[in-house]
């Protein structure tokens, strides 16, 4: 039977999920960073107990997670392994792209096969994030847009079955679409990219020529900038993910506490909890404020990432010399770290960051 479909409340659900998580994922997390095999194996795992619906409401047949149980499923994700984690998001934040989009006949087509035949998504528009010449354009023709130019992040080949592309019309308008995660003599993928964190999510880039998006496929049209205001409005959440990893060195530092029973370590440990239960605790509590102040959304993000920091240094630390090894659990959750410190990164998040690591 599905986890989702045992849910009584919050506590029962995220219980559920961890028990899966550690006889599942704990064991395997280190090839699951390295091997695609393997991280396709743990994806599988999520899509037999319905995970990869959860952000569907229950009239298409998905479950409908409320905001902060789904983001505390992010949370608990990462905290066992940052690339199963980061790979499902990919799909979450497709999925939602078309739970909102206003193209009604897109959401009849993809929903119900996403619920009942598991179609996977992945995201292909951080690109709209850069300043200057568009790197990829839609020109409107008849029947739909001109694709062409480079996508430079799509992370998910041969994971996914499709990908939310992001272009820029003339009018500097951001258009999304649905494309096949397939080549073609218009699509060309390049070989993943070599990472040093989640090899296993296979990024690659996409070069577009002249490919035909179909006005049916359209998911959404936003007004230039449209992603940068999104940026702002959802600046607080990729926080969970930080948070499961900041929590991912924790569960290293007190596993060594535990075996080595070493005062200072124990001391460690207990301020560096302390910290993250605190930073946790005034995450959940804004979420929960209708009205944020985006500078106080941002600060708390910024908190999050040096603290995953802080962490994953302190797991190095006490695992010795053995943290070298490139498949200790330490080495591992250091990279992740590396990963959500720069995930869905702003200008204000990079100066934010900058600004923990000179002043505090």
């Amino acid at each position: 039977m599905s986890i989702c479909k045992k849910i009584n409340n919050l506590e029962s659900f995220l219980e559920e999920i961890k028990s899966y998580l550690q006889e599942f994922v704990t064991p395997f997390a280190s090839e699951i960073d390295q091997s695609p095999d393997a991280l396709k194996k743990a994806l599988h795992g999520l899509i037999e107990h319905s995970l990869l619906s959860v952000r569907i409401p229950q009239s298409w047949g998905g479950l409908g997670l409320n905001p902060e149980i789904f983001y505390l499923l992010q949370q608990l994700l990462s905290q066992y392994s940052g690339a199963l984690a980061f790979l499902q998001l990919q799909h979450q934040g497709a999925v939602n792209a078309i739970v909102k989009s206003k193209n009604e006949a897109l959401k009849q087509n993809y929903l119900p096969k996403i619920v009942e035949e598991n179609l996977l998504f992945g995201l292909g528009f951080s690109q709209l994030r850069r300043q200057g010449k568009p790197m990829i354009t839609a020109t409107p023709i008849q029947g739909g847009y001109e694709i062409t130019g480079e996508v430079p992040w799509i992370t998910g080949f041969d994971f996914f079955d499709i990908f939310i592309l992001g272009a820029t019309l003339p009018d500097d308008q951001e258009i999304r679409g649905i494309v096949p995660f397939t080549p073609s003599s218009q699509v060309r993928f390049s070989e993943p990219i070599k990472l040093g964190a989640m090899q296993s999510t296979n990024t690659v880039t996409a070069t577009f020529k002249t490919y035909f998006l179909p006005e049916e496929n359209i998911v959404s049209i936003d007004q230039p900038g449209g992603i940068h205001n999104h940026d702002q409005k959802v600046v607080l959440y990729p926080s969970f993910l930080v948070l499961g990893c900041a929590k991912a060195g924790l569960d290293i530092v007190k596993n060594v506490c535990q075996k080595k029973e070493i005062d200072f370590i124990q001391e460690a440990y207990d301020h560096l909890n302390e910290e993250w239960q605190i930073c946790e605790r005034k995450i959940r509590k804004a979420m929960n404020i209708d009205h944020r102040s985006f500078d106080d959304d941002l600060q708390l993000r910024v908190w999050s990432i040096n603290l995953a920091q802080r962490c994953a240094i302190a797991a190095l630390t006490v695992s010795s010399g053995a943290a070298n090894y490139y498949n200790h659990p330490a080495q591992r959750v250091y990279k992740e770290a590396l990963v959500f410190s720069v995930f869905a990164q702003t200008t204000d998040i990079m100066k934010g960051t900058l600004e923990q690591l000179m002043y505090n």
